[in-house]
């Protein structure tokens, strides 16, 4: 069984969506103000439903917020968890 992209503990994506997390995480902390999912897409390479996808499983742990509509910016949290 495949994970689902929920941010769910599914056991076959949880190396991939941690990756996948972490860049997400990290185009995010190098903007310099609200990024949108384009602008994250190219930064990252991943597909758009991806960065969609890890966009709402980052909101709900706190490490990612929306600040303005469409638009993401990495919190403290979210700085701290990369270290």
């Amino acid at each position: 069984m495949s994970g689902c992209g929920c941010g769910c503990a599914c056991t076959n994506t949880v190396k991939e969506t941690g990756s996948e997390s972490k860049k997400v995480l990290e185009a995010l902390a190098k903007c310099a103000g609200p990024c949108g999912s384009k602008d994250i897409a190219e930064a990252t390479g991943l597909d758009k439903k991806v960065i969609s996808d890890q966009i709402a499983a980052l909101k709900k742990q706190g490490l990612v917020d929306s600040p303005v509509r469409c638009k993401y910016g990495i919190t403290p949290e979210g700085k701290a968890s990369l270290g």
